[in-house]
């Protein structure tokens, strides 16, 4: 059992990747991000439940740990190139779809104004295609604080972005 969650985990690498990045804005904290929830997620294997997502408890994981760094650091990272998110794309297709509405530089630049919280609704829905209740299932929330969580977040994005146009 624990070596097939371990090969499920490594196929989730990527979309945890690109996870990292979404709330942190750094390839770097990104990936200390997902190097870090993996090392937690092998060390507590035994409180995966069997029969649930896999994806949604390391989803879950990268934000605690993003939540414990900020809280620790008392401030947000720095954004980072991006140039970078193309790396945690599953062969480029989340990136072209961003990049095919909006310049993924502007983009990224705007969410990064966004509340934590915001970003990893945003992100979740809107980059992995989770649904809502999925979404609000990973962030263990309520599915109307996710649908809020979304509706502010692009209500604040849609001005920047026209804004920068």
């Amino acid at each position: 059992m624990s070596d097939d969650i371990r090969v499920e985990m490594v196929a989730l690498v990527p979309r945890l990747r690109r996870f990292g990045y979404a709330i942190s804005g750094s390839w770097d904290e990104g990936e200390d991000l997902v190097q870090a929830a993996c090392v937690k997620a092998l060390s507590k294997l035994e409180q995966f439940q069997p029969g649930t997502r896999l994806d949604s408890w390391m989803f879950r994981i990268v934000q605690t740990t993003w939540i414990d760094r900020v809280r620790s650091r008392g401030r947000r990272n720095e954004v980072g190139d991006p140039d970078d998110f193309a790396r945690f794309s599953d062969e480029g297709r989340g990136a072209r779809v961003a990049e095919g509405r909006l310049t993924l530089a502007r983009v990224r630049e705007a969410m990064q104004t966004l509340p934590e919280e915001q970003r990893a609704a945003l992100a979740l829905v809107a980059i992995e295609g989770y649904s809502y209740k999925a979404a609000a299932e990973t962030l263990e929330i309520p599915v109307g604080t996710v649908m809020s969580r979304l509706a502010r977040a692009r209500s604040k994005l849609l001005p920047l972005l026209k804004e920068k146009e």
